[in-house]
């Protein structure tokens, strides 16, 4: 296969330069913005690890702290439910305050094209008033999370999804040299990155039960 692979690569070597270099170079462009998404993808995800608390302990010293409760439900949506999210620091830092029901959510695409409606969730009580939500979706499917969310119900966890606020962490990212990748490399992931399209929109949430707490992570 070597030998006929390379005698077709010879017989169109001499096409490179008669305008064949063209797809080339667009078929590179591509693949540099596929292989610095994702290689930012993971220094993101790894710097995230790095700093992460484990979510079992911290949501029973929660139940002991005297933190005011405000009612209805808050949904922290997170890539990971074994660490406490971002935004949860945040607000705890900012607000002072938790929900009466907390829920640490987390989306997880299948590799099936669609899922049964009683395959959808997944729910687990982590602590009094602190539930983790494993959501999960077909590869296939639009993920639409507060129509999922209504199958908690079949769990035990009933929620209103109408009254329910979606707390999301939105990273600014600051190239870093010596850190990851290339600087060069940093800065186009950062662009990539800013110009995303974002969580609120992907998972189908309503933008007047949205709220993000930013910070800032060197890359």
């Amino acid at each position: 296969m070597f030998i006929m692979d390379m005698g077709f690569f010879s017989a169109n070597a001499i096409k490179v330069l008669e305008g064949g270099w063209v797809p080339l170079v667009f078929g590179g462009a591509i693949f540099l913005l596929m292989s610095t998404w994702k290689r930012g993808r993971d220094t993101v995800a790894e710097a995230l690890r790095g700093e992460g608390i484990p979510l079992e302990p911290f949501s029973e010293s929660l139940c002991r702290e005297p933190f005011p409760r405000v009612p209805l439900t808050a949904v922290y949506l997170s890539s990971r439910t074994d660490i406490v999210p971002h935004a949860l620091l945040h607000n705890l830092k900012h607000n002072m305050v938790l929900h009466v029901t907390t829920v640490f959510a987390c989306v997880v695409f299948m590799p099936v094209p669609r899922l049964q409606d009683s395959q959808r969730v997944l729910v687990e009580r982590v602590a009094h008033g602190f539930f983790r939500v494993k959501i999960f979706f077909g590869f296939m499917e639009e993920p639409d999370v507060p129509s999922a969310l209504e199958w908690c119900a079949e769990q035990d966890l009933g929620l209103e999804v109408g009254q329910v606020s979606y707390f999301l962490s939105r990273e600014t990212l600051l190239p870093t040299p010596g850190e990851g990748m290339w600087l060069w490399r940093e800065h186009l992931f950062e662009f990539m990155y800013r110009n995303a399209t974002s969580a609120a929109s992907f998972f189908n949430l309503p933008p007047n039960r949205v709220v993000e707490m930013g910070s800032q992570l060197a890359i």
